[in-house]
């Protein structure tokens, strides 16, 4: 679990160096970088959505994942969590919700967590983390500088999410094919272009919602 520490570990310290930039940049500056670092999210996600090799386990992903994150209602617990996160900080130091759950989004949906979460669970080799938590915490300090404090927070989902996919990954090495983790990062690619409309605030999409279609990709795959 070595990759993932170190993760945690760079975007809490890009998180730190963002607050310290919030301090000196005006809203003006703020809001281009986040629409900058949106336009550049939404890329990352395409890239991953098209490498594909299946557009129809994509599809059917999305659809069952989609009703299966509606019955459970992801989206409002997340939203509630943030509201309370938001509400024992304190206003002063901005939405701590927002930044906690777009944060935490962005760097656990990417197929980079996936496939470095996997390949060390299997392997050992947490190179692929390593180069992700250098793209995470400039990440993290453009994050931080515009949505705040709970950008940081987000390091505690990755140290969860990445580290159980770790341990997964480790426990069922014989199980897990390459046709699996491509359909799981080509959804999650997906997802994260929601992420950057609802960063550019084009669109409103419940992308919580959306989350179980990663974990349906890779069962639609195997099958």
């Amino acid at each position: 679990m070595k990759g993932t520490l170190v993760n945690a570990a760079a975007v809490l310290g890009g998180a730190i160096i963002g607050l310290a930039l919030k301090q000196r940049l005006s809203q003006r500056y703020q809001h281009t970088l986040m629409h900058g670092l949106a336009l550049a999210v939404g890329l990352i996600g395409l890239q991953m959505a098209l490498k594909t090799q299946n557009i129809l386990i994509v599809i059917l992903s999305v659809v069952i994942g989609g009703l299966l994150g509606e019955f459970l209602n992801i989206d409002k617990w997340l939203s509630n969590f943030g509201e309370w996160l938001t509400l024992k900080a304190g206003s002063k130091h901005g939405s701590v919700g927002e930044g906690f759950i777009t944060g935490s989004l962005v760097f656990c949906i990417g197929a980079m967590a996936i496939v470095g979460s996997i390949q060390e669970g299997l392997t050992g080799d947490a190179s692929t983390l390593y180069a992700k938590s250098m793209l995470d915490a400039v990440a993290s300090a453009v994050f931080a500088s515009g949505l705040g404090i709970g950008v940081a927070l987000s390091s505690v989902s990755i140290l969860l999410y990445q580290g159980s996919i770790t341990l997964l990954a480790s426990s069922l090495s014989g199980m897990i094919a390459d046709k699996m983790i491509i359909e799981m990062s080509a959804v999650g690619g997906l997802l994260i272009m929601g992420i950057s409309l609802l960063m550019l605030e084009i669109k409103t999409i419940k992308v919580a919602n959306l989350l179980p279609a990663i974990p349906v990709a890779a069962i639609l795959a195997s099958l």
